[in-house]
């Protein structure tokens, strides 16, 4: 199986206008399935910051590529939202295919971040599909990634909706530890829901959110920041400030110092930083601009 780094593509010249929205089509199924032009290609772009976007590229006059389109859709609804298919009809946007250099159709490539990744050419049975999405699943939790998408599908029923105003039952224990101020309580009833459900974007913020506060709860903002300028290269004062930064709303300073950090070290050293990262860049919201802009600058410093 290939699985291409990001960046061996340039979208960049495909901007479009950020005003025009997706359109959906009752001519495929798909519940997180939208079609994309050369006018709105921007918003593929900036819907990567926050969740997984699959490009699939099919012509009308190719009834296997249309046909495979379906098979594609399948796939990713079992994601429910952890990827988003975007179909490109490359007969009608040729400027799409000319960027990605689309030899031949269908053709599926993803977009993570704003970053191209190259999948594969060609079709294939739904199992290996998915083979190369729950890589794709793998590499966006690394990078930060950890959205859904909105479902394009047909509208929740007033139960539905109902339901989602409703408190999740499966926060229970651990928003009763929360109450009872047992936040080491707290986390590890997060810990397991996470290993049950280890993609469930929900689980992951509120864990990374009670670390947090478990990381700061005792520390002193003002001894911190001494001995993070005292001592720049201990790694454990420098994730402390950021931590605290980021609880006190300084977003911006503790991504800038994690990333100068991740510059200039190699090995686990670089990695555990990373790690906090990310889990910060969860603390903060996929949605945040700061948190794309600050996933951009990670890139390049990783690679």
């Amino acid at each position: 199986m290939s699985f291409s780094r990001p960046g061996a593509l340039d979208l960049s010249g495909l901007a479009g206008s950020p005003d025009a929205g997706p359109t959906t089509s009752g001519e495929v199924a798909g519940a997180w399935a939208i079609d994309v032009t050369e006018q709105n290609f921007q918003t593929v772009l900036q819907a990567s910051m926050h969740h997984i976007v699959v490009l699939s590229l099919w012509s009308p006059r190719s009834a296997q590529s249309e046909t495979f389109n379906a098979v594609l859709a399948r796939a990713v609804d079992s994601y429910e939202g952890r990827l988003q298919l975007a179909r490109v009809d490359v007969d009608a946007n040729p400027s799409i295919a000319q960027a990605l250099q689309a030899q031949a159709v269908p053709l599926v490539v993803a977009v993570l971040s704003g970053q191209p990744v190259p999948l594969f050419q060609g079709t294939l049975e739904e199992a290996e599909i998915k083979q190369y999405f729950d890589q794709l699943v793998t590499a966006a939790v690394q990078s930060g990634v950890t959205g859904r998408a909105e479902r394009t599908g047909s509208a929740p029923s007033d139960d539905e909706a109902a339901d989602a105003d409703a408190p999740d039952p499966r926060f229970a224990v651990a928003d009763e530890a929360l109450g009872a101020g047992d936040i080491d309580a707290a986390i590890a009833e997060y810990e397991r829901l996470r290993a049950q459900s280890p993609a469930d974007a929900e689980i992951a913020e509120r864990l990374a959110g009670v670390q947090l506060i478990a990381r700061t709860r005792d520390a002193d903002l003002a001894s911190a920041r001494a001995a993070a300028a005292e001592h720049p290269d201990d790694i454990e004062a420098q994730l402390l400030v950021a931590d605290l930064d980021v609880s006190g709303g300084h977003v911006d300073d503790a991504f800038g110092r994690l990333i100068e950090l991740i510059k200039r070290l190699s090995g686990d050293d670089r990695e555990t930083v990373r790690v906090r990262l990310v889990e910060l860049f969860t603390v903060v919201g996929a949605s945040d601009p700061r948190v794309a802009q600050a996933r951009r600058a990670l890139a390049s410093a990783l690679f």
